[in-house]
């Protein structure tokens, strides 16, 4: 086949609980591609796309790709800017076969609340009804009306922890390539269910939840008709009406297969949403428990201040309860806050400072504490990620120190980064395994990051945007009915949105 293909996407995870917002720079931190420099990619899911497509004989094309840290929204200006660039590349790019997308789906920009159904939209418009688009999506999506009616077909991530971002590239690719040799005709049934629960027990590795779902999707995948099977465990931290989980079925022409199974397997997902809502303790219970564990590290998991939820990571609840009730205790704590880092920098190695640290870019969720530490690491803040959907990339903290308070080591990072493993204290030379108690602000990776290592993990109840309990958070789109936030209220059957090549209708 020497179809020529386009290739492009915007790809972020929003928050529209955090007072900050995505600008250009978020993204030029992270990724801003076009030409050469897009067709180099060799990782993630884009790399993913080339490699198969080249493989088949196609031509890759170049459009445009930008990806950045999860975030607030983005702003206007800024995805304006972005979604010229996409549209200006795709009508500069001559003849095409097809079009690939790498989206996130939990996208939120301040002028199109559905970053990816908009830009879906204006992408369609742009190349045309008969355009073959296939598009890649996190297994975090919120799936909409407009993303099922622009797109032909769509495909998510089938692990969390993310691992296979390159693989979602090669089966987006593949299907497109189906397509175009007629021997795909996709029919895509999307079946959602009213459950806004964090990713804490989001796993897809059994035994889990969510992993039952996932493993039952994909033990059918591949029979008969269905092509792709994709259970969503949808991102809850947008503020969006009909908002849910469930699953997205695209079949080979075979809409009541595509209806049934989707029905089917979203009401398991239902069944199963108790066991996704995950317990809570506070910090202080939390580090009384912890100094009954025999060493360390002990993992107090602060979710609510989660960046790779969209958080800004400032938060300073869990270091306060440290700082007054395990002050003898060896731990590291990670903090943004530019103005201190700036601080620390300006002070140097070995200088005694006292800092006013925490809650300096999103406010709303507490107040900062004041401490008087010793400046003992200081780094440009550049890294490279090992793995995951961003292997090989690099990470951007910005100025970065580490100021210890006793055995107290606090890490004050100018930028918001993504957590995978543990590269930024890798950066400074800081070993969790030396400490008593690891600080951890996301709700899966740290179950990677320190596998056989931590000897506790403790999530903890503390106010932020992306809390472990949704029910701490003013939702004001969705409607009533949903879990955890009415436990007691059923359903009696998934609500079900068909695509058939862009027909989109509700079915009951």
């Amino acid at each position: 086949m020497s179809a020529r293909v386009g290739v492009g996407g915007i790809f972020i995870e929003c928050n529209h609980f955090t007072a900050q917002f995505a600008d250009r720079a978020a993204f030029e931190r992270s990724e801003w591609l076009a030409g050469d420099a897009l067709l180099a990619k060799d990782t993630g899911v884009i790399g993913g796309m080339l490699s198969v497509l080249r493989d088949a004989g196609c031509e890759p094309v170049p459009l445009f790709y930008a990806s950045a840290c999860p975030s607030g929204a983005v702003e206007a200006e800024a995805f304006d800017e972005l979604k010229n660039e996409l549209l200006e590349c795709l009508a500069d790019a001559g003849e095409l076969g097809g079009v690939l997308l790498c989206l996130h789906g939990a996208g939120a920009a301040v002028n199109a609340p559905d970053l990816e159904g908009d830009l879906a939209g204006a992408v369609r418009d742009k190349a045309g009804e008969a355009m073959p688009i296939v598009c890649t999506l996190d297994l975090h999506a919120h799936v909409t009306f407009e993303m099922l009616e622009h797109m032909d077909a769509l495909l998510a991530w089938e692990t969390y922890p993310h691992e296979d971002a390159f693989e979602t590239g090669e089966r987006g690719a593949r299907a497109l390539i189906e397509i175009l040799a007629g021997r795909l005709k996709p029919v895509m049934a999307m079946a959602k269910v009213p459950v806004l629960v964090s990713a804490i027990h989001g796993q897809t590795k059994p035994p889990g939840p969510f992993a039952d779902v996932m493993q039952e999707a994909k033990r059918l995948e591949g029979e008969r008709s269905l092509f792709s099977v994709n259970p969503i465990l949808v991102h809850p931290y947008l503020n969006m009406p009909n908002m849910g989980g469930g699953v997205l079925v695209v079949t080979n022409d075979d809409e009541s297969g595509a209806v049934s199974l989707a029905k089917r397997l979203a009401k398991r997902y239902w069944d199963k949403r108790v066991e996704l809502q995950p317990e809570t303790i506070s910090p202080s219970d939390a580090v009384r428990r912890g100094k009954l564990v025999e060493d360390g590290p002990v993992l107090l998991v602060e979710t609510a201040d989660c960046c790779g939820g969209g958080a800004t990571g400032d938060s300073v609840h869990t270091l306060r309860t440290l700082l007054s009730e395990a002050p003898e205790q060896s731990a590291i704590v990670p903090v943004v806050d530019p103005a201190a880092a700036q601080e620390a920098h300006s002070a140097g190695l070995g200088q005694v400072i006292r800092l006013r640290l925490g809650h300096q870019l999103d406010p709303q969720w507490g107040q900062p504490v004041k401490v008087e530490g010793v400046v003992t690491r200081l780094s440009d803040g550049a890294f490279i990620y090992r793995g995951g959907i961003w292997d090989g990339r690099a990470g951007d903290m910005g100025r970065t120190a580490v100021v210890a308070v006793g055995p107290i080591q606090i890490v004050i990072s100018s930028n918001a980064t993504y957590d995978w493993m543990t590269e930024q204290y890798d950066l400074l030379d800081l070993s969790p395994a030396d400490f008593k108690y690891v600080v951890a602000k996301n709700p899966m990776n740290y179950q990677q990051a320190y596998a056989g290592v931590m000897k506790a993990a403790y999530v903890l109840d503390t106010p932020g945007p992306t809390p472990a309990n949704t029910n701490a958070l003013p939702y004001t789109a969705m409607s009533s009915g949903w879990f955890p936030a009415e436990p007691e209220h059923n359903i009696a059957e998934p609500e079900v949105l068909v695509s058939r090549r862009r027909n989109l209708r509700t079915t009951p």
